[in-house]
């Protein structure tokens, strides 16, 4: 099995910045790649950025600029840094890892940004 849990939500005026993290731990072996997902009220639940074991970064055209995703392989975490947030960035962020065929999911964590 495998655990993830997100932090660092919270609530922030239009503009401002938070950092979001993800602590994984449990049976975590080999390849695996983490990403972060958002899901906004009334929206489906949409990619937002990804990073591979070696690297390989891809963001949505929405946040492509703005965020900036990292990993610490040697602690199984990844961040999230989230500038220059706006209102359409409200949404509820989880973590995944996706290890081959399997996806593990956190709980997610809370971002409002007020206007």
């Amino acid at each position: 099995q495998v655990q993830l849990v997100e932090s660092g939500g919270g609530s922030v005026q239009s503009g401002a910045s938070l950092r979001l993290s993800c602590a994984a731990s449990g049976d975590i072996f080999g390849i695996y790649n983490m990403a972060w997902s958002r899901e906004a009220p009334g929206k489906d639940r949409e990619l937002v950025a990804q990073i591979s074991s070696r690297g390989m970064i891809r963001y949505s055209d929405s946040v492509k600029g703005r965020f900036t995703i990292s990993r610490e392989n040697g602690q199984n975490t990844v961040h999230l840094q989230m500038n220059s947030l706006n209102v359409e960035d409200t949404a509820v962020y989880f973590c995944k890892l996706v290890a081959g065929i399997n996806e593990y999911w956190g709980q997610g964590t809370r971002v409002i940004v007020s206007s």
